[in-house]
């Protein structure tokens, strides 16, 4: 299969509504979409992923009030997150409607919804008949693509085509939060933080693990995400590092290093740049070969919070 390249979020929307799968950007990564009109084309995505069959994706709607395009139920406190939120880098979990197929879902009763607040995605939606479901365009387990060269690299002839735009100014995944049930539940952190979701709605749970056997009610809960080629270690503010003789190896982090010899170095100045730049960074240690990437953990508040998540669930992937 050929993959197109296109800058035209139109020509874009048109392979998806002929029923072909399609990356496209957004403000968090780059999403590999599917109509939900057309469950051939979604059960496409997990091929191409390698993704397992049991890890629901996320919808995307062009606008706000499209949610009840997918949605069966919508608590006032999903309203209140939506209102603030939409669009934006947030996924509300919902009860779902009859539109959504169980290949979108997993089989659950449930559905993320989001609706990106990326022009080039805002573009691209509005042309598309039918809301979109949508999971990172990459490889499943491996570092979420942020820019239209690394979706390429990995699903070059595996996809119909690339809609071609900006690189995100995220580079995390969207903030996840159940609404399904009496009070909301924090599944996945992302740019919008705790701290922000509690002013709107007041209270609110986390969930840090599933069963082994438990279905997961959004992306990122329950298999190893976001893993790199290299072994990765996590370090404190201005902790010493000592690399190995004859590894390779990297850094990212708000501190300037402390090690010697290493191969590859990122200096972050803020938390959202080391967001921005997480898995771009991953990538080009996987292409030069790096051993072992020293990741140091940001403070806990605001994007801080999603960025030691992404940091866990990758240095679990080894």
């Amino acid at each position: 299969m050929q993959t197109i390249v296109t800058d035209s979020p139109l020509e874009a929307a048109e392979y998806l509504n002929a029923g072909g799968i399609v990356a496209f950007p957004t403000e968090t990564v780059y999403g590999l979409g599917a109509g939900i009109c057309h469950p051939e084309a979604v059960e496409r995505i997990f091929l191409a992923k390698g993704r397992p069959q049991d890890n629901p994706l996320i919808v995307h709607i062009a606008r706000p009030e499209d949610i009840v395009r997918v949605a069966g139920q919508i608590s006032s406190d999903a309203e209140k997150l939506a209102r603030r939120f939409f669009p934006g880098p947030l996924t509300i979990v919902l009860k779902k409607n009859s539109a959504v197929p169980d290949s979108v879902t997993a089989g659950l009763d449930t559905v993320g919804v989001r609706c990106p607040s990326n022009p080039d995605a805002q573009a691209f939606l509005q042309h598309c008949r039918c809301p979109v479901a949508a999971p990172s365009a990459n490889l499943s387990g491996k570092p979420s693509s942020t820019s239209w060269k690394a979706v390429l690299q990995d699903l070059d002839g595996k996809i119909d085509c690339l809609f071609r735009g900006e690189p995100s100014t995220i580079g995390l995944e969207s903030t996840i939060v159940d609404c399904s049930g009496a009070t909301p539940v924090l599944l996945r952190s992302g740019a919008v933080s705790m701290e922000e979701l509690r002013s709107v709605v007041g209270a609110i749970e986390t969930r840090d693990s599933l069963q082994a056997d438990e279905t997961p009610r959004s992306p990122g809960l329950k298999y190893p995400h976001y893993a790199p080629e290299a072994r990765i270690v996590l370090c404190r503010p201005h902790e010493p590092i000592t690399t190995a003789t004859g590894e390779r190896s990297a850094y990212i982090g708000l501190s300037t290093p402390s090690a010697r010899g290493l191969s590859l170095s990122r200096v972050c100045r803020t938390p959202d740049e080391y967001g921005r730049m997480l898995f771009d960074f991953f990538r080009l240690c996987d292409s030069s070969d790096i051993d072992v990437i020293y990741c140091e953990l940001p403070p806990e508040k605001g994007i801080g919070q999603a960025i030691r998540d992404r940091l866990g669930r990758a240095a679990s992937g080894h």
